[in-house]
């Protein structure tokens, strides 16, 4: 029996590895396959910002994950195209997407394009929505009051990630699993903290998002959101809890992961880590990276295998398996654990 109807994953979400070659005129060539309406970009090999782009936005503006600034220009638009993006080497050094010599890494998923008018809510949003992948980008400006905003996936997000544009505000999460009370800031190590006015205290729908009055989601700022909705065999997005040995934890995804992303939820002192099946490519060997942290990639290696229907935790420690701790993930698929086309797949 088939667990999805999505037996390409890398159609709408892959990972590429790059090095920049230092121009500056827009002739850096990186293929996804698709366009990625929303693209996030890492230096392995030094310590640059976090760089978040997406089409709704445009090219040439930018927001930096560890950072709770507003949102930056870079000074050359980086292009969009059918298969990727053509990137340019940028003067400010760490907002650099093409850095002459460095190692990269770039995840990308496809929405649907610059977006269109959505209505569905209270407040009138841009909406880029790919319901087949359960994905969309959502811009909008606040009211500080009481609201909902449309979301276009036709499904309920389980996870989404919030930024206010033009105020230095902290980026805050939603995660099913921690539920709609509060949040956890996508910018810090902090653990899940309690504030009803994020999102109401009130579940999305399949049709919009509840907003409170907090500045975090709903002041009179632009604000960007990320939404994300569960699409069996090729998104998961769950909780799990530590048991503190170093034959750690299995989380079952039913599908070979492609990216994980971790985030203890019980203590305030461990980041967002962040793995992926191309980074060294094979279990015992992939290092992290944090999302609320500039820093290169961490090569301490031997934390997390990749499996065919899931991950596993290799390592006892409070970042990803302290005995009892609380943890949230996303995770996204290589490849099913059985799609349409009858083909399984296989652990690293």
């Amino acid at each position: 029996m088939a667990y999805t109807t999505i037996n390409k994953p890398s159609e709408y979400f892959n990972t590429v590895l790059y090095t920049g070659d230092g121009t500056t005129n827009q002739t850096k060539a990186i293929t996804f396959g698709f366009q990625p309406d929303f693209a996030w970009f890492k230096s392995r090999d030094i310590s640059h910002s976090h760089i978040l782009v997406d089409a709704v936005r445009g090219g040439t503006k930018y927001l930096i994950s560890e950072s709770a600034g507003a949102e930056g220009t870079l000074l050359v638009e980086q292009l969009f195209t059918s298969t990727g993006m053509t990137i340019s080497n940028d003067a400010s050094s760490a907002n650099s997407l093409n850095s002459s010599g460095s190692t990269k890494v770039s995840w990308g998923w496809k929405a649907n394009g610059s977006g269109s008018s959505n209505t569905q809510g209270d407040i009138t949003s841009t909406v880029s929505a790919n319901t087949t992948s359960g994905f969309s980008i959502v811009k909008y400006t606040g009211t500080g009051a009481n609201a909902t905003v449309g979301h276009g996936l036709g499904a309920v997000p389980k996870f989404i990630i919030v930024k206010a544009l033009n105020d230095p505000r902290s980026w805050i999460t939603y995660h099913s699993s921690n539920g709609a009370s509060g949040g956890i800031d996508l910018n810090g190590a902090g653990g899940f903290g309690s504030n009803s006015t994020l999102w109401n205290n009130t579940t999305p729908t399949s049709s919009v998002v509840h907003l409170g009055t907090s500045v975090q989601s709903n002041s009179t700022y632009d604000y960007i959101m990320y939404c994300f909705a569960e699409k069996k065999g090729y998104s998961k997005f769950g909780s799990y809890t530590g048991n503190g040995n170093a034959d750690g934890t299995f989380v079952y995804t039913g599908f070979k992961p492609a990216f994980i992303m971790v985030k203890r939820t019980d203590t305030s002192t461990w980041s967002w880590n962040i793995w992926d099946s191309k980074r060294l490519g094979y279990n015992g060997g992939s290092p992290t990276i944090f999302a609320d942290l500039f820093n290169s990639e961490d090569t301490e290696y031997d934390r997390m295998d990749q499996l065919s229907n899931g991950f596993k935790c290799r390592i006892n420690n409070g970042q990803l398996n302290a005995s009892g701790g609380s943890y949230i993930y996303m995770a996204f698929a290589e490849n099913p654990l059985v799609g349409t086309n009858g083909v399984p797949a296989t652990a690293r």
